[in-house]
């Protein structure tokens, strides 16, 4: 740009959608989604700092329809409604913007695009120098000798040079481009089949489409006749893909200019919507003399390690600073198979060490066993404190080479993960850093790519790879200092990280490396059984149905249920498609034997496909054990997910699922022991309430359910029968998951109004508990979030949300998460504390193999087994206290079902 002044014009629009996207969910401790908010703004203040003489005006697309809708009615009517929590902060970033100072428009009855179209147009008039701030390639056709279209997160921009090489097509035939290929997005129809190859291709031959109309009886095969049967849509096609440059509006590209930023709204809005690191940065802005000074980047020194005289003086450089950040880069086929590529550490922010393992650049490099050999001591040592981002894979790495970690240590995932876990899976060090740092940084992915695309690290440019290992560590040694500031601001929050997450990590480690021992005749033989029962229920189908049909096919099956059986359809989507979901299928169980065949049949090919044929894959041939993961920064409430294979799904309700745990086995001379916590939530819940009847029941040992079921019938316990012990068991876990009317009904197969009774008789005799229901919901609406027993928080997200099921789906977690997030913390302590034990008695033959929900899993020597039935149940009884008594189920036995 030459020019002195130019013109930056956002689609804000696309601004939102982007940093809603890009990012996790943040909320703040209202419960109110502010990612977007963050993004936008930070990305504005970046854009503005980084061209200090440009004009920087900010365009909206305005809600309600536009000129396009008028033209054709089904404009845009494939996409889904605004999500709501985007919805909730679009008032908030027209606020940043306006406090930014930067021109805000929003003109009804056209979008974004035309607005920006306009004054591209205008400026264009002036001789004034244009950048659209966009990736939307509609904005192509605007493009010219003054105005460029550029990607504010990617840099770099396109000219009309740069159009025509990115398009193959120049400027002035972008509409046409536009119209050949259409917009599934936007429902232009344009020409079905029609790809930018062939648009371009037809374009380059003829010029414009017009010509391409005029010569559309020339061209051959399918892509011809499709052509020439849309030919009547193109003309409509052309006109909604223009840009419209002639909207009415107040201001103009002559007259657009900034207002005075407004920094004392701004910290306001950073307070009110707890954005501390934004708030610093306007904090910083408002001592230079226009806020629009360019960030001066911090420079990191980078010593590539090639030599072990280089090895041994970074071994003691980290030893003297007593704490250092490491990142390995490595890359691994399984749990326990990994392979290190290169190595940083960090000890100050400006400083950095790089090992290349597998790169050269232009040295020969040392070999990974040489440099972990020459750090040993280094990891070895407890009075160090290593600081990474899941220390749990970095253990796996290391052990994979013979090198354990016996630092102290701290992860910077776990603290996030304790600060709000209700990002499920979005832990990653590019999300934390985005949301604590402010910081966009490369992750894996964008290293390497993704799918088939994917390259292995060793393929990797070696400069590329230096700096991504750099990032990547320092990164992490910000994070760290940042988040424990956090984390100390709540004692329970800091003690949850300092007393659960961080102590139970090693011990997931060790049983993740460890395994558990699997016998493969057990599947094979299993797997023989249910094909013969998978091609029974496939014969039994089809006769019913008076013929084949594929019953893995939704469309057939719909078809044959529903047209030709003529069973009771649902209600069809909005695209015609009705539904063949176990939910409804069992809904027609009673009218014709087909929706149960279809039942039995989807449960038997799920158990082939999904568990045998799964975890006969996940076998480690060298172990024979399969080496489950345990993913500790994962589900809201703080319970564990098992990953490859996923071992807490294995269904065990029916005698096929109970014998898939049949091959989970004891190696020769130890049994399997499993220690499973008794009515654990339900105990929870005795303890939360302080319920006098729940209590009672617990602490004199009586049968949970049936005492509740005499209590809600006005019996005595001794004339309770089995359905009214089980409707009081549906009743007793129903309402701790919040369960309505509507839903116990369903459960029990009676009407609504008596489920209802059943309701009122239990909140009545249990009047403590329906007062914690409403204080939890309460608490949810008031602050964003419920609590555990211990101070763990589950963000509710949706507990304001406009939309009914949205909402009432969060009142029900609020009810359940304090519950069963208590129960997961409790589990996490017992596994603690029996580790601790095991570390301590390293004689006996013990190894703890799994934790699944409520119970640990442990392989015993049979010599060791009569210590473990005496020790283990009380470890786990008295690793926490509640009101009431806690009780552990033993099993034993030689394999996993039997131990039940």
């Amino acid at each position: 740009m030459h020019q002195v002044n130019p013109l930056i014009l956002v689609d804000g629009s696309q601004y939102m959608f982007r940093s809603y996207h890009a990012t996790r969910q943040f909320y703040t401790s209202k419960g109110i989604p502010t990612n977007a908010i963050r993004g936008v703004t930070m990305m504005l203040r970046k854009l503005v700092r980084e061209n200090p003489t440009a004009t920087v005006a900010v365009i909206f697309d305005a809600p309600g329809k536009t000129f396009r809708d008028d033209l054709f009615s089904a404009y845009k009517a494939n996409r889904p409604p605004l999500e709501e929590e985007m919805r909730l902060q679009i008032d908030a970033i027209h606020t940043f913007v306006e406090a930014l100072g930067l021109p805000l428009l929003i003109v009804p009855g056209v979008e974004a695009d035309d607005v920006i179209g306009t004054l591209a147009t205008q400026a264009t008039a002036l001789g004034r120098d244009t950048l659209i701030s966009s990736n939307d390639k509609d904005f192509a056709q605007l493009v010219n000798a003054h105005v460029r279209l550029e990607d504010s997160e990617q840099g770099g921009g396109l000219d009309e040079a740069g159009v025509q090489e990115k398009f193959q097509v120049a400027p002035n035939q972008i509409v046409d481009y536009l119209a050949l290929m259409g917009d599934k997005a936007d429902n232009i129809p344009g020409v079905p089949g029609v790809g930018k190859k062939t648009a371009a291709k037809w374009l380059q031959e003829h010029g414009d489409l017009d010509t391409v109309i005029e010569k559309a009886g020339e061209v051959k095969g399918k892509i011809g006749e499709r052509l020439r049967e849309n030919l009547g849509k193109l003309p409509l096609s052309r006109e909604l893909a223009t840009i419209k440059c002639d909207v009415e509006m107040s201001h103009s590209a002559e007259t657009l200019e900034h207002s005075p930023r407004n920094y004392e709204k701004l910290i306001e809005l950073c307070h009110q919507y707890e954005f501390r690191t934004l708030r610093e940065m306007f904090e910083e802005d408002m001592g230079s003399p226009s806020g629009q000074q360019p960030e001066a980047e911090v420079e990191v020194e980078v010593e590539v390690i090639h030599t072990t005289e280089q090895l041994a003086e970074l071994k003691q450089a980290l030893i003297a600073a007593g704490s250092f950040a490491m990142f390995a880069a490595n890359s691994t086929t399984s749990t326990i198979n990994h392979q290190i590529n290169a190595l940083g550490f960090c000890v100050d922010p400006d400083k950095a060490w790089y090992i290349p393992l597998t790169q050269s650049f232009g040295e020969s490099n040392l070999s990974v066993q040489d440099s972990l050999d020459a750090l040993a001591e280094v990891f070895a040592n407890p009075e160090l404190t290593v600081v990474a981002h899941d220390i749990k894979r970095l253990r796996h790495t290391f052990q994979a080479h013979g090198v354990q970690i016996r630092t102290s240590v701290q992860d910077v995932m776990l603290m996030s993960y304790v600060l709000n876990s209700i990002a499920l899976g979005e832990h990653r060090l590019k999300s934390i850093a985005a949301s604590v740092l402010d910081r966009a940084i490369t992750d894996e992915g964008d290293l390497l790519g993704t799918g088939a695309k994917r390259i292995e690290f060793s393929a990797a440019d070696p400069e590329t790879l230096k700096d991504y290992v750099t990032e990547q560590v320092t990164t992490i040694r910000a994070l760290v200092d940042e988040l424990n500031a956090r984390l100390e601001k709540t004692k329970a929050l800091q003690e949850i990280y300092d007393e659960v997450e961080k102590p139970l990590e090693p011990y997931l480690w060790s049983m993740e490396h460890h395994g558990t021992l699997v016998e493969p005749s057990v599947l094979e033989t299993l797997n023989e059984e249910l094909e013969t029962r998978r091609d029974a229920l496939l014969s039994q189908a089809y006769e019913e149905a008076g013929h084949e049909f594929n019953l893995r096919s939704p469309k057939q099956l719909a078809v044959v249920l529903y047209d030709e059986l003529e069973l009771k359809p649902p209600k069809a989507s909005k695209s015609g498609a009705r539904t063949t979901n176990e939910d409804y299928l069992s809904t027609l169980t009673g009218s014709n034997p087909l929706p149960q065949i279809i039942l039995d049949y989807r449960a038997t090919t799920k158990l082939m496909d999904t568990y045998i044929a799964g975890l006969t894959r996940e076998i480690n041939p060298a172990t024979r054990r399969i080496h489950t993961s345990f993913s500790q920064a994962n589900a809201s409430t703080g319970r564990l997910a098992s990953v490859n294979p996923n071992l807490q799904n294995i269904p065990i309700r029916t005698a096929e699922g109970r014998r898939v745990r049949e091959a989970f086995i004891a190696p020769e001379g130890h049994v399997l022991l499993t220690a499973d916590y008794s009515q654990i939530e339900l105990r929870v819940m005795a303890h939360i309430t302080n319920d006098p009847g729940l209590t009672e029941a617990f602490s004199n040992g009586l049968d949970i359910h049936q005492a509740t079921a005499a209590e809600v019938f006005g019996l005595p316990m001794s004339l309770v029968n089995e359905d009214q012990r089980r409707s009081a068991k549906a009743i007793n876990f129903g309402l701790m998951y919040g369960m309505s009317a509507f839903g116990l009904a369903r459960t029990l197969d009676i009407l609504r109004p008596e489920a209802q009774r059943y309701i009122d008789a239990y909140f009545s005799r249990y009047p403590s508990v329906q007062n914690y229901v409403q204080a939890s919901q309460d608490h949810g609406r008031e602050h964003g979030y419920v609590e555990t027993i211990y101070g763990r928080r589950i963000y509710l997200r949706d507990i304001n949300a406009r939309n009914h099921m949205v909402r009432a789906a969060a009142e029900r977690l609020a009810i359940n998460a304090p519950v069963q997030g208590s129960a997961a913390d409790i589990i996490k302590k017992a596994t603690i504390k029996v580790g601790q034990w095991l570390a301590e008695e390293s004689d006996l033959d013990i190894a703890m193999i799994l934790q699944v929900h409520d119970e640990l899993v442990f392989e015993v020597a049979e010599t060791d087994l009569p210590v473990a039935q005496a020790h283990i149940p009380e470890l786990m009884r008295t690793a926490v206290e509640l009101n009431v008594p806690i009780e552990v189920d033993l099993g034993v036995a030689d394999n996993w079902s039997a131990a039940h």
